[in-house]
């Protein structure tokens, strides 16, 4: 193999970076990968965030391969592609689009043709891995077949997302078959032999690219992997795959080729072909490609030695070459540090900077041999230290630190989980607690169940193909609950974790696709929290196993499905990992809750003046931050100007929109009688989580920080709690004199994390002010991207007169032109009750069920806060009930208004499918009612109406200025 791609430049922003990288594990797993190819040398990956820094380091640095994302901050990725090309490089450029909208968009604007191929990411870090193989194989397939008699295998896919899922698929395949092979070997020469020639993989898109290949290399196909409908000399073709291996069968009838489409009527002409058939819509998918490969197509540790040969020891990874070097004779120390054996075997295992520190060293620079040992133990120790500072190591309880953050199980950490792992790199590397010497910043203590505990899990009695079809959420609890098998290493390593962490925990998804920029999957999955206070070590090992099975669970629920759905993506794709983190907070009698929680954003999608969307925004309240992601009552303030709190302009107003309960977990036995909590428990909502009335949190210490008095006296709110009067929560004591620094936290914090991420972010975090011991903590839980549209165009939506339309606002969220809208859903304000908005959310439910199912997208118009967890606000419908409609309108109450909750989860899934959003009140636009109600109804039910129209409504979006209109039908288009 000549080509060898030992030199990576990764160009991307820090937050892209660490996506791939993940935690820095990646590279294990590269290892890992070649070691069991028996390569000497894993490639080393160098990070760049500029196009100019690239430049810099190419000019000095021979690369292999540039890989690429669309996020470089200072020059678009085609533009670098195109300028490294014309610059005279020819190494292989790959771009890495993160999700298919990013994908779609770009090669809508732009000719990506300059890459050598595009992958799409979506957290599997052996993509990596197929990426530089595939590149190998394509730049050593001619030499390897000539020498070695290789075989290959011809993929022919041209549809990226789908090769992206192959690849890693094969090659995995691939290299457990070489490791099979390696380990069947006689002697050194032939298991390096059998090393070097497993089957090269051969990615084309066009039938004319597969051609050339077989025609070139026909004796050595091990076996074809083709779609059917790709171009064939420049034309699509929509049978070019038959043709394909009908010519391949031709020529070697018993070659193995596996076809897929998305036409179940090929299924037949494949058999006849003697092909195997895949559908491309089978829940299946990707296992049956994985089977038909198993079916169809049949280093190393450190050696210490003496001088004379003899072996003393070996070490197979550094923390056990660190125990070796204390304890084997010094003569071997010596033997192996004169001939640079360290630091050789340091450099193949890609640990270059100890490598370069070591080589230097000899003997004759020590006192005495022992010197030399004294110094690599020392080295290796401070090495290790440091390697683990701020990320997420393997799970130990003897070495795990307090406040650490760990894994069990391999695979992937998914997507909330990186993002978590992200914040502690960052807080890590850059100290920002130094700047703040008052306050504890922090990651709680957490560990993460990798994806392969999930994957294991899901494998027994086919409980995944049960989950993937049915469709009662009761059942597939049911059934998740009574699953025997846990993997015994992990029932052990969960054992050891509850021995180190004894305060309550959370349990939180993280799938592969969760926190993704363009499809966040935001509340899609469920989170439970545990007391974690039984004093039988076994009890609380089975409730968390309990919660883990009900996370893993959720995956699978309708609303997961529904939401899966309506995205580019397929519920096989999906894997979960679970966080497993020490909650923030304090026990108060039976109650455990922070002081208070909250959700920040670098971005404030309805600024009000003298704010800017640059400036960003807050939303916080008393105890779980339960209250804010599900929209109940909350504060809403601009760190920028923490004392400019809109919604408290009158006492009226802050005594209407004001919280007066909060969540916290009741810390009693599940089975313990509530107190009386205030709310109705769905069905799948953690029974722990309860709320309470602020007399609650006065008696328990927790309201001052937050908390001021409504005197009915005066009609006047008076800041703090040392009044008679109803108590409200209104951050007071924080925003105005400064109790706490939550503004100059939430400005540091968001301004690292945009940085770092090269775009807009959004956190969770939770603060407790009276720790057990030590400063007060502010807890980072989660950290994610923002969904932002930068490529807007900048639409006219003043040249229509007021009755021609139906809404107008200069408060909305979206951007762009939506048609084609002929149905309408509207709550008729004149008979709503806000006592009923419950059944007002199941109203709307079954009118999203009947449209979404006839693919007609609606109009959504109704009275409160869409979304809410307070049916008071508004109506409490969650994602999927409405998740056909394309534009979504709010209007205020008769006797009050209620501000968009950018904290809740719904609106994070608004963004992110790109659905327009309308609040419309007396300062903000308008609605014609009357127009609404003339209209013959489709339908009516109690509080709700369909309307049918035979022209469509237009929905117009500036999301410049954040306002737009809605014509009524037969409205002149005007640009």
């Amino acid at each position: 193999m000549p080509h060898r791609i030992s030199e990576i430049l990764l160009v991307a922003s820090p937050y892209d970076s660490y996506l791939i990288e993940e935690d820095g594990l990646i590279y294990e797993q590269i290892r890992r990968e070649y070691n069991g190819l028996g390569l000497l040398h894993a490639p080393e990956v160098t990070h760049v965030s500029t196009a100019a820094e690239a430049f810099e380091l190419l000019r000095s640095t021979r690369f292999d391969m540039v890989i690429s994302t669309l996020h470089i901050q200072d020059m678009h990725a085609v533009k670098f592609a195109k300028a490294l090309r014309s610059s005279g490089y020819t190494m292989p450029i790959v771009l890495v689009a993160y999700d298919n909208t990013e994908r779609k968009s770009l090669v809508s604007r732009h000719d990506a043709s300059i890459f050598d191929r595009v992958f799409i990411w979506q957290g599997d870090y052996r993509l990596l891995v197929a990426i530089v193989k595939s590149m190998e194989d394509r730049l050593n397939v001619e030499n390897d077949t000539n020498v070695a008699d290789v075989q290959s295998i011809i993929l022919i896919e041209n549809n990226v997302r789908f090769y992206s899922l192959y690849l890693p698929i094969i090659y995995t395949e691939i290299f457990k078959q070489s490791q099979r092979l390696i380990a069947e070997g006689v002697n050194l020469t032939h298991r390096n032999l059998r090393m070097r020639t497993r089957p090269k993989i051969l990615l084309c898109t066009s039938y004319d690219e597969a051609w050339a290949y077989f025609e070139k290399y026909s004796g050595n196909i091990l076996g074809v992997i083709s779609d059917i409908n790709f171009r064939r000399q420049g034309v699509h073709n929509p049978e070019a795959g038959i043709q394909f291996v009908e010519s391949v069968k031709k020529r070697y009838h018993d070659i193995p080729a596996l076809l897929q489409s998305s036409n179940p009527e090929f299924k037949d002409r494949a058999r006849a072909i003697g092909a195997s058939f895949i559908l491309k819509d089978s829940p299946r998918l990707l296992h049956s490609v994985q089977e038909f490969i198993v079916q169809n197509f049949g280093f190393g540790d450190f050696v210490f030695r003496m001088p004379d040969g003899r072996i003393v020891g070996r070490a197979d990874n550094l923390k056990s070459l660190e125990e070796r070097i204390r304890e084997v004779p010094i003569e071997s120390i010596v033997y192996h540090s004169e001939r640079n054996h360290f630091s050789n075997w340091l450099k193949a295992r890609t640990e270059f900077s100890l490598a370069h520190q070591l080589r230097p060293k000899q003997v004759r620079d020590y006192q005495s041999p022992e010197g030399l040992r004294e110094y690599l133990v020392t080295s290796l120790v401070e090495y290790l230290k440091s390697r683990t500072r701020g990320i997420i190591a393997d799970f130990d309880k003897d070495s795990f630190p307090p406040g650490g953050f760990g894994r069990i199980g391999g695979g992937s950490l998914g997507g909330k989980a990186r993002g978590l792992g992200f914040v502690n790199n960052l807080l890590s590397k850059y100290r920002i607690e130094e700047k703040l010497p008052d306050v504890r910043i922090f990651v709680p203590t957490t560990i993460v169940l990798g994806t392969e505990v999930f994957d294991q899990f899901m494998a027994q009695k086919e409980l995944f193909a049960f989950a993937l079809t049915c469709d009662d959420d009761a059942e597939i609890l049911k059934r998740f609950l009574a699953a025997p098998m846990f993997p015994q290493k992990v029932v052990r390593k969960l054992g050891d974790f509850l021995e180190v962490v004894r305060e309550p925990l959370a349990v939180r998804s993280s799938s592969l696709l969760e926190d993704s920029q363009y499809q966040p999957f935001a509340g899609v999955y469920e989170t439970y929290m545990l007391p974690n206070n039984d004093p039988d070590p076994e009890v609380r090992l089975q409730e968390l196993l309990k919660a883990v099975r009900k996370v893993y669970a959720s995956m699978f629920y309708r609303k997961a499905k529904d939401y899966v759905r309506a995205t580019d993506y397929r519920l096989e794709e999906e894997k979960m990992a679970v966080i497993i983190q020490k909650l923030v907070g304090s026990r108060r009698g039976t109650r455990f809750y922070p002081d208070f929680a909250g959700v920040a954003k670098s971005h404030n999608f309805y600024p009000i003046a003298p704010q800017q969307a640059s400036d960003g925004v807050a939303i916080v309240a008393l105890g779980l931050g339960k209250m804010v992601v599900d929209g109940g009552a909350a504060v809403r303030f601009c760190q920028k100007y923490p004392r400019h709190v809109v919604q408290f302009f009158s006492s009226n107003e802050t005594l209407k929109t004001a919280q007066h309960e909060f969540f916290a977990l009741d810390m009693r036995a599940p089975d313990t009688e509530p107190s009386s909590p205030t709310a109705q428990q769905a069905p799948y909502e953690d029974p722990l989580i309860k709320l309470y009335p602020l007399e609650v949190a006065e008696k328990d210490g927790s309201l001052i920080y937050t908390g001021s008095t409504y005197s009915y006296d005066n009609n006047v709110v008076y800041d703090g709690i040392s009044r008679e009067g109803d108590r409200l929560v209104t951050f007071a004591p924080i925003l105005k004199q400064g109790v706490f620094p939550l503004p100059e936290i939430l400005d540091l914090v968001l301004e690292l994390g945009s940085w770092s991420m090269g775009a807009p972010v959004e956190i969770e975090f939770a603060v407790n002010m009276n720790p057990a011991e030590g400063p007060k903590e502010f807890g980072l839980v989660q950290m994610r991207p923002l969904v932002l549209n930068y490529e807007m165009e900048e639409l006219n939506v003043d040249q229509h007169k007021p009755e021609d339309l139906l809404v107008q606002s200069d408060q909305v969220l979206g951007n762009g032109v939506k048609r084609n809208i002929h149905d309408v859903i509207f709550v008729d304000t004149e008979n709503f009750d806000r006592a009923e908005s419950a059944r007002v959310a199941e109203e709307v439910a079954a009118f999203n069920a009947l449209l979404t199912k006839q693919n007609r997208p609606y109009l959504l118009i109704g009275v409160g806060r869409w979304g809410t967890l307070d049916p008071w606000l508004g109506i409490p419908v969650t994602w999927d009930q409405i998740s056909g409609a394309v534009a979504i309108v709010e209007a205020s109450f008769r006797d009050f208004e209620v501000a968009p909750s950018q904290g809740s989860h719904f609106f994070q899934n608004l963004t992110s499918f790109d659905v327009g959003y309308f609040t419309v009140n007396a300062q903000h636009g308008f609605i014609d009612w009357n127009w609404l109600r003339e209209q013959p109804a489709v339908s009516t039910r109690n509080f709700t109406r369909h309307i049918q129209l035979d022209k469509p409504l237009r929905v117009l979006i500036n999301g410049h200025k954040n306002r737009g209109i809605i014509t009524k039908p037969g409205t002149d288009e005007l640009s």
